[in-house]
């Protein structure tokens, strides 16, 4: 599934006195099977960009085509757009809403007039997905979950309406470092193993680093960069001058390319870098 945004311009409280542009002339192209990251300082339009692609906004001022659906056609079906466009939030709190973890994730299904036995073996399929135990957790209280727990059914729930598209807004924050890596790794797996179209948005750039194939950068409401990981990080003085913090193998090669030592500028992977370093080191000892 494609997503095609053309000459895409947002305001909030559009008419109004207080009117505030956020997105301005947007256009960009995200092919099936793709994993992008999109990075931006604080209020740089990210989430209102990407709540653009599965139609919670719809464009005034340019388009929004999903697999060449126009979000602003006004027979198109919104629900199957946001079915196949599964969005999950950074606050899993705004997502969650039913009384148990079961119920909660075979809204979904139940919604799309599936029959109560489908919308249970897609719960089922769709907990072992993210790593929930369903013989454990299915009755529980959703809100007596932990935070990394939310966000899993947060994203089981979302995938029982079988998605091509996952668009996740910096789902890992405030999580600790074991709650983040399972996170990401349910992402990681979901990507390679099913396919899916995978939209990151993310302020860890450590993160973005070793999780996307290509990052959009945004500022100000426009996309200022987009290309490949490497490419894009490789540009860090841009990236610092829009208030961006670097990954920290990317500081740590830079800081000893400055102190003489003959390494790659675009180092995003720590046992890459410790790879390079190593032989950098040989290299010099054998120069001595």
């Amino acid at each position: 599934m494609s997503i095609e945004v053309i000459n895409l311009s947002h305001s909030y409280k559009a008419g109004t006195p207080f009117e505030k542009q956020v997105l301005f002339d947007i256009n960009l192209s995200i092919g099936e099977g793709e994993f992008v990251g999109i990075i931006g300082p604080t209020m740089s339009g990210k989430t209102t960009l990407a709540q653009h692609f599965n139609a919670l906004y719809i464009p005034r001022r340019g388009k929004v085509l999903i697999d060449g659906l126009d979000t602003r056609d006004k027979q198109a079906d919104l629900v199957t757009i946001r079915h196949r466009v599964g969005y999950v939030f950074q606050n899993p709190d705004y997502q969650l809403f039913a009384p148990t973890v079961g119920e909660d994730i075979a809204f979904g299904p139940l919604n799309q007039k599936l029959s109560r036995q489908e919308a249970e073996r897609r719960v089922h399929e769709a907990m072992a997905q993210v790593g929930l135990d369903y013989k454990t957790l299915y009755n529980r209280d959703i809100f007596a979950l932990s935070g990394g727990q939310k966000r899993r059914a947060a994203i089981a729930g979302v995938l029982t309406c079988r998605p091509k598209v996952l668009v996740l807004d910096d789902i890992t924050a405030g999580l600790d470092p074991r709650g983040r890596e399972e996170i990401l790794a349910v992402i990681r797996d979901l990507h390679h193993h099913q396919n899916i179209t995978t939209i990151f948005i993310s302020n860890s750039m450590d993160e973005i680093a070793t999780m996307a194939d290509r990052i959009i950068v945004m500022d100000r409401g426009r996309i200022i960069m987009d290309g490949l990981t490497r490419q894009v990080f490789a540009r860090f003085k841009e990236l610092q001058a829009i208030g961006l913090e670097l990954p920290e193998v990317t500081v740590l090669v830079n800081k000893l390319r400055s102190a003489g030592f003959n390494l790659p500028a675009e180092v995003l992977d720590v046992r890459e870098a410790l790879s390079l370093i190593t032989a950098a080191l040989k290299e010099m000892e054998a120069n001595r």
